[in-house]
């Protein structure tokens, strides 16, 4: 059984447009002028397709998004007895999470209209093992015309997304109580999204399990992973390949992070995932792919 939060229905005024958000974001030119390729794994020791710089994405939201983010990170402090995040410092939050968590819309931008072919104005995405409400509340406040479903399978972190959805006022996000496993074998969540993310949550092989049964074939998969994500990603092939989806490409984003650089891992997801998949709670971890 799943378990929906009310979400108070507030409706507010934004002053900024996705697309003129996203127009100014701090992007950086890639070092090839070619469209994103197809991964071939015998060269994944090379850099990666596309470069994001770490100037700061914060700025570039209007002020009451910006109010909405300081809301978030102040409640995420004071309920941070959970043990919500490893840092406990407003600063650290804010860079080492908030702006991690901005920095992959240029790539789900960049991806989603050169190969699915449709607006990103207009989204459904979903937050597979959201923890504290990273990236995916982050998300839903800078892109409000997303419709953003945050899954966490722990009910002290459910009702943490539940009071600051409700605190920050968000009328575009819904909290799911529930196994990634079970909502995939669910009618009304399995390939019903455009795109999945997850950070920080398990290794690639699992996650693809975890997230790509819940994307619609043509919608993409994005992974926040480390510095050098490489091993990783060609460790999980199989497993992507199994869930109907290929490796689109490897966006390196400059980060706040311990190693100074993050990697979006970008699917597409070519083909229906197979009925059997994913197989029960626990299988994926204990007998990954």
């Amino acid at each position: 059984m799943f378990y929906r939060c009310k979400i108070l229905n507030v409706n507010f005024p934004s002053s900024m447009s996705l697309g003129t958000f996203v127009k100014h974001l701090p992007f950086s030119k890639p070092k090839t002028s070619l469209p994103p390729q197809r991964l071939n794994f015998k060269s994944l020791t090379t850099t990666t397709t596309c470069v994001t710089r770490s100037s700061s994405y914060f700025e570039t939201l209007n002020s009451r998004q910006k109010d909405q983010i300081h809301l978030y990170v102040d409640a995420l402090l004071q309920w941070n007895q959970m043990n919500l995040t490893a840092v406990n410092e407003v600063n650290e939050v804010m860079e080492r999470h908030i702006e991690d968590s901005l920095a992959i819309i240029p790539p789900i931008q960049n991806s989603y209209i050169s190969s699915c072919n449709n607006s990103f104005d207009n989204l459904r995405i979903v937050d597979v093992g959201s923890g504290a409400g990273l990236p995916g509340l982050v998300l839903a406040v800078a892109c409000p015309g997303w419709e953003v479903t945050l899954v966490e399978s722990m009910n002290k972190r459910c009702l943490f997304l539940e009071h600051a959805v409700n605190l920050i006022g968000l009328s575009n996000v819904q909290v799911v109580r529930e196994r990634a496993e079970k909502l995939g074998q669910d009618s009304n969540f399995r390939e019903r999204f455009d795109v999945a993310v997850a950070r920080a949550v398990a290794e690639m092989k699992v996650l693809a399990e975890y997230c790509l049964p819940l994307v619609r074939v043509g919608g993409l998969f994005v992974a926040a992973k480390g510095h050098n994500p490489q091993d990783e990603v060609k460790s999980a092939e199989r497993a992507t390949k199994l869930m109907g989806a290929s490796v689109l490409q490897l966006c390196s984003v400059e980060s706040h992070s311990p190693h100074g650089q993050r990697t979006a891992i970008i699917c597409l997801k070519n083909r229906p995932t197979p009925r059997k998949y994913p197989r029960d709670p626990g299988t994926p971890t204990k007998e990954p792919l």
